[in-house]
């Protein structure tokens, strides 16, 4: 195993570690600091602020733990995505899609569109362009759009495992990893193709069943699409993806598209810059530091010391611990956390694909899961109303047949 450096601390430094670090992941799993309006992100911030003003983290050593190639792509694709969005080529393609579906071929397209487009785009941007549109074609096809909104959540959390740029756990992971694109896309690809028919077949057969059928919606002409506004984009997004598939690092790959997608004469740079999620970022500089002081503390070790009674190096018993960690503390803490012990495995190669397996499928548990899953729930307000229950009963069985499915096929493919 990867030795993890600790450093010799004084007691009330120690004792200001343990609080920092609990304290942040306590937060991390509540999502708000009880009485108080500190956030995942705000948390993180604190945290590595206190982390280094208590010398846990030398301030000079601090940049060494920050790792800035997961930031970089993290951002770079941000920028893509976010011109996509901006040119109109989400919308574009979500409705020329959904306006020409009969009624019971909408489920199936809504899981399937959603998890191809979260499979090469970060997806909390994909829920957030789908759930307008799912609720405007539910309403003119006189449908529920419960089923269907719970169709965008689930089936990008599924269609974005199967890679590196699906979601931000999974670009920390290929980080850390070191795992080649076209590598993470063979061994996760199947995992996310299975997993979307299964979420077809239990959002079918929980939600469907017995249900009337509706009318086909009226025809309403598409909106103007701008081509010439549209083609750059598009070149660049096909370019960085051949790139990511014939081998060329993602980072780089990624930054290059967001650098040339910046050199433009249509959009606005400030418009470009407010699709990017600030938030997420500096959630993961904290994040960084906040684990680094853990590391310094000897925190980390001692967790993992305690972990190696759970007989962890079972591929199975392995799993079932990062699930039940990422819905406790989020997917992305979990990672971070969970990452250290990764090194130590006979086969860490399998180990980190099951951790990206894993922490992604476990994001279906529960409404509070992946922040894709409250992107959706509270997108859909005021005129959806998604509780616990209408998630869970159906998040559930979702994510024990996709987990076990990804358990099976790491466990068959070398």
């Amino acid at each position: 195993m990867n030795e993890i450096r600790a450093i010799s601390l004084p007691d009330t430094t120690l004792i200001a570690a343990y609080s920092i670090f609990i304290a942040s992941y306590f937060v991390f799993a509540l999502g708000k600091f009880p009485g108080l309006k500190i956030d995942r992100p705000g948390a993180a911030i604190i945290g590595a602020v206190a982390m280094v003003a208590f010398r846990i983290v030398p301030p000079r050593e601090a940049l060494h733990f920050i790792d800035f190639s997961t930031l970089v792509l993290l951002f770079s694709m941000m920028l893509i995505v976010g011109n996509l969005h901006l040119v109109g080529f989400f919308e574009w393609n979500v409705e020329f899609v959904l306006r020409r579906l009969k009624p019971t071929h909408l489920l199936p397209a809504v899981v399937f569109a959603c998890g191809l487009l979260s499979a090469f785009f970060v997806n909390d941007i994909v829920c957030l362009v789908m759930v307008p549109f799912v609720l405007a074609i539910t309403r003119r096809m006189k449908l529920s759009p419960l089923p269907y909104l719970l169709a965008v959540a689930t089936g990008s959390n599924v269609g974005s495992v199967a890679t590196i740029t699906g979601n931000p756990q999974n670009m920390l992971i290929g980080s850390f990893s070191g795992i080649r694109y076209r590598d993470f896309l063979f061994h996760l690809g199947p995992v996310a193709l299975v997993g979307l028919f299964l979420n077809w077949a239990v959002l079918h057969w929980m939600c469907m069943r017995g249900r009337a059928r509706s009318a086909p919606a009226e025809a309403i002409p598409l909106p103007p699409l701008d081509l010439s506004r549209l083609a750059k984009p598009v070149v660049v997004v096909t370019v960085v993806i051949t790139g990511f598939l014939v081998g060329v690092p993602p980072v780089m790959m990624a930054a290059l598209g967001a650098a040339v997608l910046l050199i433009t004469r249509t959009i606005e740079p400030r418009k470009l810059y407010d699709e990017v999620d600030w938030g997420l970022l500096v959630f993961f500089v904290g994040l960084f530091l906040i684990v680094g002081g853990a590391e310094n503390a000897g925190i980390v070790s001692r967790l993992l010391m305690f972990t190696r009674h759970w007989n962890l190096q079972r591929l199975d018993v392995f799993t079932i611990v990062v699930t039940l960690f990422s819905n406790i503390v989020s997917n992305v803490p979990a990672v971070m956390l969970l990452k250290s012990l990764v090194p130590g495995f006979t086969e860490p190669h399998t180990v980190w694909l099951a951790l990206a397996m894993a922490s992604t499928l476990a994001g279906n548990l529960t409404i509070t899961g992946s922040v894709a899953n409250i992107i959706v729930v509270e997108t859909a307000k005021p005129d959806v109303h998604i509780r616990f229950w209408d998630y869970f009963r159906v998040g559930f069985p979702i994510t024990l047949l996709t987990i076990l499915f990804g358990l099976l096929w790491l466990a068959m493919v070398p």
